[in-house]
Parts: structure tokens; sequence; C-alpha cells
């Protein structure tokens, strides 16, 4: 319920900006979709690291990512799960997984807003 005294008005304005749309326009918002405004180096480093740790009993992809203590401590845990390879195909494809993780919070943590 509106007294007299409630009688004032607030009013909202916002300025906008229009930017047309030349073909450098339509070129960076394309590139900005496709490398999820991360660059290019951002788009194919998780790619990389994916790549490099597939090559098996190294953990390479850990490495790529500085990750350089983990990538030891599977190496040395793969000698006793190699007994089992059950086990040793599940470190494997963890340490492809965690390359990828591991690299995607690089280039998310390195690109700024």
């Amino acid at each position: 319920m509106m007294s007299e005294d409630d009688g004032d008005v607030m009013v909202v304005s916002l300025t906008t900006e229009v930017k047309e749309a030349g073909v450098g326009n339509v070129g960076k918002q394309i590139w900005h979709e496709m490398t999820a405004g991360v660059g290019f180096w951002g788009t194919l480093r998780p790619l990389i690291a994916v790549a490099l740790a597939i090559i098996p009993f190294l953990f390479l992809g850990q490495h790529f990512n500085r990750k350089h203590r983990k990538s030891f401590d599977f190496f040395f845990l793969q000698i006793p799960l190699s007994f089992t390879l059950i086990l040793w195909i599940g470190l494997y494809v963890w340490s492809i997984f965690d390359a990828w993780k591991d690299s995607s919070i690089l280039v998310a943590d390195n690109s700024g807003p």
C-alpha cells in the first residue's frame, strides 16, 4: 500500500555499446567459441597431455603437467600392480584421465577473466 509520501521513482538507465558485425569481429567470436576463451595453447594442452599419457609405463602426461612426484609414484606403483594385469590397466587408464584433468585445471587457472 503506497502513501502520498512514497512518490519517489527510481529510474535506471543502461548504456549499450553497439558493435558492427564486421568480418574481423565475427572471426574473433568464432575463434573465441572454438577455443573456449583460453586460446590455442589452452585448447591443445589437455590433448597433448592425454597423447603423452597414452604412452605406457612412463606416465609422461603427469611430467608434462609438472606433477613429477605423482608420475614417480605411479611409476613405482605399477611394479607390484604389474603382477595383476587388471589392476595395472586400471592405473594406466586412471593416469590418462588424471593427465587430462590436471591439464584442464592448469588451463582454467591460467586463463584470466
